[in-house]
């Protein structure tokens, strides 16, 4: 059964297409056959980051409009032979998106892949709204820092409120906690909120903790998804995430500061 999961925050900034985009290409390079999607009508970067933007000819908005078929807006993706990327469009607004189109267009989906990924935009307006409607399970990311759990838990509550499950009291969207841009040496200064500290503000099940690096920067400039870079930690954080989406029984990584070394304590490296 195709299952559609929302990635989502409610704050901007936090790494929810960053995620999305990792995310979709980790269960991809696992065998399944993935979708994602871009909610984010009138800015798109889900595109830039996949490397994908010279190749959107049509987008999400065209194929709403019955401007074009959903097989001809939908994106392979470079790297994944089970990927595909639905982009956003960039001219119009998130009033061009309504729950009965937006049904239409995951409905399609579910008749060929696997896993829907839905990136939604950042706030708590009509975007997304539209992007969590339809969720079976939603990825909850958060940075460490107060405002973003605060705006996190505002979005537990609209899932647990607006979605059509919600709607059609059925069982509740199943929700899973991904923390980004996590340094286990400034959480230990107190310089932002721990792994337990966002848990226990939280309280919904840890799918994995991102930890903060360059790499991903450096991966979006390229638009190559991080968790191709198996060489970071990063990349190797979203593989376990994936891992254990999946079901399987992977260590949390990344939560305790490496310590220094005799040297590195002696020069101050």
């Amino acid at each position: 059964m195709t299952k559609v999961i929302v990635v989502t925050s409610g704050k901007g900034g936090v790494g929810k297409t960053t995620s999305s985009s990792s995310f979709a290409s980790g269960l991809a390079l696992r065998g399944h056959k993935t979708a994602v999607i871009d909610f984010d009508v009138g800015l798109r970067n889900l595109d830039l980051i996949m490397g994908c933007e010279r190749r959107v000819v049509y987008d999400f908005v065209n194929v709403i409009n019955g401007e074009s078929t959903l097989k001809q807006a939908l994106i392979k993706d470079k790297h994944c032979d089970n990927l595909f990327v639905l982009p956003a469009s960039q001219t119009r607004d998130k009033d061009a998106l309504d729950t009965a189109s937006v049904g239409r267009v995951i409905n399609e989906l579910r008749d060929s892949f696997d896993y829907i990924v839905c990136d939604s935009p950042a706030g708590i307006e009509k975007g997304a709204l539209m992007a969590l409607y339809y969720a079976d399970e939603a990825l909850i990311v958060t940075n460490p820092e107060v405002s973003s759990v605060r705006d996190s838990d505002r979005i537990l509550g609209i899932l647990a409120a607006k979605s059509k499950r919600a709607e059609d009291g059925a069982e509740p969207i199943k929700e899973h906690l991904l923390i980004t841009r996590y340094s286990p040496r400034r959480a230990a200064a107190g310089e932002m909120l721990s792994v337990t500290d966002v848990q226990e503000i939280l309280s919904i099940p840890l799918l994995g903790v991102i930890p903060e690096t360059e790499a991903v920067l450096q991966a979006s400039n390229a638009g190559v998804p991080v968790i191709h870079d198996i060489e970071s930690n990063a990349g190797q954080a979203y593989r376990d995430v994936v891992a254990r989406f999946l079901g399987e029984d992977v260590p949390m990584r990344f939560l305790t500061a490496d310590k220094k070394g005799f040297f590195s304590r002696l020069f101050g490296a």
